[in-house]
């Protein structure tokens, strides 16, 4: 079985040759250079709306190349491998050497999925696609049932996070050939483990973004992000929009991904009907139709529109990074009041409550970190899956100053009442590689830009947090890893030894009951849950009950006493199945689960 998606751009193999095609509408010229020695440039034919194409017998599979264009040299920006990084030539891959071994595949429903976050760079000791895959039967017998890759986009350097990105349709070389892609996802599935892909369209790297030389009009200044000026999703070139759409359906055709979940869509502006972002699934769901395929946002605006169902169908996005969640149980553990966190101080156990049983805490309602600008959407009438759940991710690892993780951070008992509500909430839950055995390995911010981008990267991240009270002071900032340095790459390379250790161990065990127990009686219960199907109570400051109306009518309970006092527990409960307490039901700094039966005809 070979699994090709013909790009509508970049270099092709075809029954009459290679062929060649850029979209480059300021260009006088362009022609393909070879890099073999004294080959001379290729002139490439102009056709109409800015593009220029070259079929040609004498390229196969392995040539490196380049475009000049008007005699600028320049990568291909749809590269399938870059073999020599971000500044070097681009190389001609035939998608079909590669014969796919996981014909019965046809992925897992999305009320079976639990995510498993990884950085690949980090995860392993080898830090490649090889490596990640050694650890696959640690992920299976966690009872996780999807891995999802941090983006893998080639970047610069040798090492980054993964959101500096700049050729989207190529696998990093610092991970590995293609074909070393393709054999990772294969044995996610021969594990029956799904396979989802981070990809990041609201912006490219810093380094090694050659499409402001070759087609200016990938980008406005109308709009700017943190990252500089904005891709212009909104004007009138179709080529650059189907540069997404096609990025999208390259990885989950040609690389059989599962599933994609889409960065900081918030960060994306586009004023056309449909925009970008709706674009993507529809055009996705069109086309790939055989297989469980899922497609996951995140999104500060908490913009509900497009997580919605059609008759209970997912026609667009199947969920959204629940930050809400995050953010006011990482409030009730740690007590932390900086940043957005300060929004979810006041009223801990209603945005907990809240949060679990609608989705999201901000549904319109003012947000004071966002100087009083209405946030979010109404998402009761959601099912609780339109939510992804999580206590740890690599934004709100790495994005502690130290990358310190909450095991380092947080005392065991709240820490255990967060995991708990986290892994058995009827929302889709993820992990953070390590997190299931309580790794006190850090995972820092890093990165490995040109000298003088690095210098300003090294800056900005001291600047960005000296409101933290305690690093308003330079000598106190300067102690931050350094975010350019090897050694910081490496101490956020996860320690295989730890598990082994008792205190992990334990924590390891943990996590395997409570996904066990997940599976067992919360999953089977999951498709068909009625719209409005949660509710709360508030019964303190920090003192929650949730219940859930489960799709085979039965009803699940979840009492979170974050506060220092008992919580008396409810009368009626009796009747119901305690299936998890992390501590004495009702004691402080615990979370307890009851599952009650539907009531007999």
């Amino acid at each position: 079985m070979r699994r090709h998606h013909e790009l509508p751009f970049g270099a092709e193999l075809t029954r009459e040759g290679a062929r060649f095609r850029l979209w480059a509408p300021r260009a006088s010229a362009v022609s393909l250079q070879l890099e073999v020695a004294n080959s001379a440039a290729i002139p490439m034919v102009r056709e109409p709306g800015g593009w220029f194409s070259l079929t040609t017998t004498i390229v196969g599979p392995g040539a490196r190349y380049r475009y000049l264009i008007d005699r600028k040299a320049f990568p291909d920006p749809a590269s399938r491998y870059q073999p020599e990084g971000v500044h070097g030539p681009s190389e001609v891959v035939d998608p079909g050497a590669h014969a796919w071994r996981d014909l019965g595949w046809r992925g897992r429903p999305w009320e079976e999925i639990v995510l498993y976050e990884l950085h690949i760079g980090t995860f392993s000791d080898t830090g490649d696609f090889a490596g990640a895959a050694e650890h696959l039967d640690h992920i299976v017998e966690l009872g996780a049932t999807a891995v999802e890759l941090m983006p893998i986009a080639e970047f610069p350097g040798s090492r980054d996070w993964g959101y500096d990105g700049v050729f989207l349709y190529a696998p990093a070389s610092q991970y590995g050939r293609p074909n070393a892609l393709k054999r990772l996802v294969e044995a996610c599935h021969a594990r029956g483990l799904a396979v989802f892909l981070d990809v990041v369209y609201n912006h490219f790297g810093p380094e090694g973004n050659y499409l402001h030389s070759i087609a200016p009009d990938f980008f406005t200044e109308r709009h700017q992000t943190p990252w500089g000026a904005a891709i212009d999703f909104s004007g009138p070139h179709r080529p650059m929009r189907d540069f997404f759409i096609n990025n999208a359906l390259y990885w989950l055709e040609e690389f059989h991904f599962d599933g994609l979940r889409l960065d900081a869509v918030h960060a994306i502006f586009d004023e056309s009907e449909p925009n970008i972002i709706s674009e993507i699934a529809e055009t996705v769901r069109r086309r790939i139709n055989d297989r469980e395929l899922h497609l996951v946002l995140e999104n500060d605006r908490n913009e509900a529109r497009y997580l919605k169902r059609t008759d209970g169908r997912v026609t667009g996005y199947n969920a959204q990074w629940n930050d809400d969640l995050h953010h006011v149980l990482h409030v009730l553990a740690t007590g932390d009041e900086t940043g957005y966190f300060g929004d979810y101080t006041a009223q801990p156990a209603e945005y907990l409550g809240r949060a679990l049983a609608e989705g999201f805490a901000y549904q319109g309602e003012t947000s004071p970190f966002r100087g009083g600008k209405p946030r979010g959407e109404p998402s009761g009438g959601f099912p609780p899956a339109a939510f992804v759940g999580f206590l740890q991710n690599h934004d709100q690892v790495g994005n502690q100053p130290f990358g310190t993780r909450l095991s380092v951070r947080v005392e065991e008992a709240a820490l255990h009442a967060c995991v708990a509500i986290v892994l058995l909430s009827p929302q889709i839950p993820l992990l953070f590689m390590g997190e299931e055995w309580a790794s006190t390995r850090p995972f820092a911010f890093f990165c490995d830009f040109e000298p003088g981008l690095a210098d300003s990267v090294r800056e900005g991240r001291r600047r960005e947090f000296a409101h933290f009270p305690e690093f308003q002071d330079e000598a106190a900032r300067e102690q931050f890893p350094d975010p350019t340095a090897y050694a910081t790459f490496t101490m956020s390379r996860l320690n295989w030894a730890e598990p082994r250790e008792q205190r992990h161990s334990r924590w390891l065990d943990r996590y395997r009951r409570l996904l066990a127990i997940r599976a067992r009686e919360i999953v089977p219960r999951l498709a068909g849950i009625p719209p409005f199907s949660g509710r709360y109570r508030v019964l303190g400051a920090k003192v929650v009950s949730v219940e859930w109306r489960l799709g085979d009518d039965s009803r699940l309970l979840l009492l979170a006493n974050f506060a220092g006092e008992p919580l008396p527990l409810p009368a009626n409960l009796p009747e119901a199945l305690m299936v998890y307490s992390s501590a004495e039901p009702g004691a402080p700094l615990s979370a307890t689960f009851f599952l009650i039966e539907p009531d007999p005809e």
